[in-house]
């Protein structure tokens, strides 16, 4: 079974068993999380696209942890102006495992 999440104005694809690093949730480490905003569900036959069986599904993963991305460095540079601006970010992470999708079907 696959589903279509959506968290944090991203559309996720996910599977049962799959591990998803999705934008920063306030879960802790080891709760567990319910997204009930799905755009598809497939399961054995054809997929679920209509809005009042999506409404009736849900997807329940479980925090594994919340971290920071690897750094990515902006640099911005203007030739022969002798300007130079270096920046850093680390986007913050949830990992979620996913654990359940069950179709409102």
């Amino acid at each position: 079974m696959e589903a279509v999440i959506v968290s944090g104005g991203k559309q996720y694809r996910v599977r049962e068993g799959d591990v998803v690093r999705l934008e920063r949730l306030p879960q802790p480490q080891g709760a567990t999380v319910e997204f009930r905003e799905i755009a598809y569900v497939k399961g054995d036959g054809e997929p679920v696209v209509e809005r009042k069986a999506l409404a009736e599904a849900r997807v329940v993963g479980q925090v594994i942890r919340t971290g920071l991305a690897p750094k990515l460095v902006v640099v911005k540079f203007r030739r022969r102006k002798n300007y130079r601006r270096r920046r850093g970010h680390r986007q913050p992470y949830t990992a979620v495992r996913i654990t359940r999708i069950e179709a409102g079907v």
